[in-house]
């Protein structure tokens, strides 16, 4: 009885002492996005708890200073062109992948999960350097490239559960019926794989936005992201309001967390990490 006592409150101490950790993780966290949030509507605040007055100017001083109709648009341009051509390709891959058993499929998966699992400056740097070479570097199309080499896989990734979880017998009969892959693909397994290919979609979305590395070393003056438009304006020569590039990092995580709302109403990260331990234990 006595070391059962002992474990018990050993065990609540623990998750007492988890709990305690997590809360403060969170409070600094909130913290630090309530002093930006803060100072970006503050016409001044030095060594007071709160700013001497309030005003909005500072949002309309980020908008003509740092160009950001002009960078959102970009950053719209560059998002759509990576989620389209990463559904495009990362969903018949992992429709492959999914239902095929061929040689070298396990070494394969392992190369496309590779952009996942290391820094992106580890190929980044020489992805940078090879785009240089070939002029590809500083240039929209570059900036695209660069981005769906992590973002192909992770469309894989997300939509092989989806994948695995249709009957192959759907598929089957609509062959016995007369339909050819392509007519199949689109008329019976599109439909099936439309919340996954808009989950799939959503999360590149938010993921290309905040990609920050890859785009930093391939982009140029007119195909900056909004991530590296707002790095430049913390790290930039010259002499800046820190009001205003706080109100830029405002509406940058404003425009982020709607989207990874959006995106968290169509998937749960848990529910797709539990389907591919599922599916390893049976394999």
């Amino acid at each position: 009885m006595i070391e059962r006592s002992g474990s018990r409150w050993i065990l609540r101490g623990w998750n007492g002492l988890l709990n305690a950790l997590m809360v403060f993780f969170v409070a600094n966290i909130g913290f630090l996005i309530a002093a930006v949030a803060v100072n970006s509507v503050a016409r001044r605040w030095l060594g007071t708890w709160l700013p001497d007055g309030w005003t909005m100017s500072w949002y309309t001083s980020a908008l003509e200073e740092f160009q950001l109709p002009s960078v959102l648009w970009v950053t719209v341009e560059i998002v759509a062109a990576v989620v389209g051509l990463s559904i495009l390709i990362g969903v018949p891959a992992a429709y492959t992948l999914a239902r095929r058993e061929f040689r070298g499929k396990r070494p394969l998966m392992l190369l496309f999960l590779l952009p996942l699992m290391v820094p992106p400056m580890t190929y980044g740097i020489p992805l940078a350097t090879a785009m240089y070479k070939v002029g590809l570097a500083g240039t929209w199309g570059g900036v695209v490239l660069a981005n769906m080499i992590p973002m192909v896989p992770f469309v894989i990734l997300i939509m092989t559960p989806f994948i695995e979880q249709i009957d192959p017998n759907l598929e089957a009969a609509a062959r016995v019926c007369g339909a050819g892959i392509g007519r199949m693909f689109i008329h019976v397994l599109v439909p099936l794989l439309a919340p996954g290919i808009l989950a799939a979609a959503l999360l590149v979305l938010v993921r290309t936005m905040a990609m920050f590395e890859l785009t930093f070393l391939v982009a140029g003056p007119d195909s900056q992201t909004l991530v590296v438009a707002l790095y430049y304006a913390v790290f930039a020569a010259g002499v800046r309001a820190p009001q205003s590039v706080d109100a830029m990092a405002m509406i940058y995580m404003l425009v982020t967390l709607v989207w990874l709302a959006i995106a968290l109403r169509f998937v749960n990260p848990t529910q797709l990490v539990s389907r591919v331990k599922e599916h390893s234990q049976h394999a």
